[in-house]
């Protein structure tokens, strides 16, 4: 505690520690209800910590224990929030599992976390059979009939013994701090073995505390996973703040607005293509018909003002990673196009290039981060040190984004630095060819990727889902583009699906798409007969 006392700029244990926030939220506001799932169900606090405490007691007879890191594979619901609430009450470690993994990148993430235990669901189990499980020996079968087909060597519990009546877990061997590990989230892996991020619960409550506009009166709706930085920053948010969440399986762009009115959410975030998905539905006489009074919207869609007034939302827009905690965060309805705000006090930014020097303003560089305060990011990844040290070189984080900062402190993503492409001597930024390419109305979602060019270096291809019941025409799609950005810039590619490979949190998997390239049934203006040239001034 005399650490705490040193330092103000450390919340106090009962301020971000989950066992105590749990504790005192059932204690003051017992007959608050703190979350409600898709099938109506509620919990109050009182049911919340009661709950919680018993899966905590049963999670203690199977041996675990204070910072031992503990498997669940669970989708969102009543068994994956209070496994997860059980492990922190513990002060164990909280390491989901994304519900696609197989094969190698199952078994990596497993070996990664060196866990014995884990908590899965019975129709996902059966995959660890293929797989070097590590140093698992146990797992609590949660769902379907309670059974699965567990390999040999695997003992097998029922999901029973987390829910004994009555039962309490033995305290801490000493208190939970604010510096210990509360959460390992795995990144999406998209350009590597994913990295188990090690995050504080000092880290979730600046997350937590980034967005003022969010109190306890509201109610999150938490749409996204229990796997992803998202879906858990939400839930410790709305702890933190005394408010509530809804708690559904996933995001649903038919049933998104009827879902807002059965929960009665107030506020959520909206990632990736979800914005346009819900824009690009047909007008209704409805669409301010809801509960919902504020949207964090990552990134800033084109025309964020038009979403705000078709739907009687107030928009913010942040940048964030697993790793980070809100560093930028925008005004109220942001007016600057493309901005992902400014740095929140307790955070500087900086824009770097290869070589840790700062670029002028308005040049790409990398963004690098710190706080003022110590545990406000991650503290590492877990079991790979010489991740850790590259991304943490020279005393700040180095996030692996390209931006570019105006002369009024507003940043803007360019791009991730490995989705970059260059072409005939141009760097290209997939990020805003997409935003142009998204802006046509029969385009749904759209990812742009380099491919080989025969001429050296890349050449762009867009990948493109088209709005259902409508059709893009290739031809009339780079029409459309050629008075909207530079010449280098327009696609020489345009290859059609019905939708695009996606994660579980909605990011598009252009590993994927890179890996397949220019496929038999990709249409090549080139070969088309459409050449676009760079315009001579005379």
């Amino acid at each position: 505690m005399t650490g705490i006392r040193r330092d103000p700029r450390v919340p106090a244990p009962e301020d971000c520690v989950l066992r105590h926030l749990v504790d005192r939220r059932a204690a003051t506001t017992p007959d608050k209800v703190f979350v409600r799932f898709d099938d109506g169900a509620e919990w109050t606090y009182a049911e919340l910590r009661r709950r919680v405490a018993r899966a905590a007691a049963g999670l203690q007879r199977l041996g675990a224990r204070q910072g031992d890191m503990v498997l669940s594979w669970l989708p969102n619901g009543p068994d994956a929030l209070v496994v997860w609430f059980a492990l922190n009450y513990l002060g164990a470690v909280y390491v989901p599992l994304n519900l696609a993994w197989r094969g190698r990148l199952l078994e990596h993430a497993i070996r990664l976390a060196g866990a014995r235990l884990i908590v899965g669901h019975a129709a996902l189990l059966p995959r660890l059979a293929d797989i070097d499980r590590g140093s698992l020996t146990d797992a609590v079968v949660v769902g379907g009939d309670g059974t699965a087909a567990l390999p040999a060597g695997l003992t097998a519990h029922p999901a029973g013994v987390l829910a004994v009546d009555g039962a309490e877990p033995a305290p801490p061997e000493r208190p939970i701090m604010p510096w210990d590990t509360q959460t390992v989230i795995y990144t999406s892996g998209t350009t590597g073995p994913s990295k188990g991020v090690l995050c504080s619960y000092a880290q979730s409550a600046a997350c937590s505390n980034a967005l003022d506009a969010v109190d306890g009166n509201d109610r999150n709706l938490v749409n996204l996973p229990l796997f992803h930085a998202g879906g858990t920053g939400a839930v410790n948010r709305m702890l933190l703040k005394g408010g509530s969440i809804a708690l559904v399986e996933s995001f649903d762009t038919r049933a998104f607005w009827d879902t807002v009115r059965r929960t009665r959410a107030t506020c959520l975030t909206l990632l990736g293509a979800m914005v346009p998905f819900l824009m690009k539905e047909p007008p209704s006489d409805r669409d301010r018909d809801h509960t919902l009074r504020t949207v964090v919207m990552v990134p800033l869609s084109d025309d964020p003002r038009a979403f705000a007034e078709r739907f009687g939302v107030v928009v913010y827009t942040t940048f964030n990673m697993t790793e980070t905690s809100w560093p930028l965060v925008s005004e109220r309805d942001p007016v600057t196009r493309g901005t992902c705000g400014r740095p929140r006090p307790g955070v500087e930014a900086r824009l770097v290039d290869a070589d840790d020097c700062e670029v002028p303003v308005g040049a790409v560089g990398e963004l690098i981060l710190r706080t003022d305060a110590p545990w406000a990011m991650n503290h590492g990844y877990h079991g790979d040190p010489e991740a850790t040290a590259r991304a943490w070189r020279n005393g700040w984080f180095h996030t692996g984004d390209a931006f570019r900062v105006d002369s009024g402190g507003n940043y803007f993503f360019v791009d991730r630095m490995k989705d970059a492409i260059r072409r005939r001597g141009e760097n290209i930024s997939s990020f805003e060819v997409e935003a142009e390419i998204g802006a046509h109305p029969d385009v749904r979602e759209v990812a742009v990727v380099g491919v080989p060019s025969e001429l050296g270096e890349d050449d762009v291809l867009a990948v493109v889902a088209p709005v259902e019941g409508r059709v893009v025409d290739p031809a009339a799609l780079i029409e459309h583009l050629r008075p909207r950005m530079a010449h280098f810039m327009i696609p020489r590619y345009v290859r059609m699906l019905p939708e695009l490979p996606k994660t579980p949190t909605q990011k598009v998997q252009k590993h994927l798409l890179r890996g397949d390239g220019v496929t038999p049934d990709t249409w090549d203006r080139e070969a088309a007969g459409i050449r676009i040239r760079r315009e001579r001034i005379t």
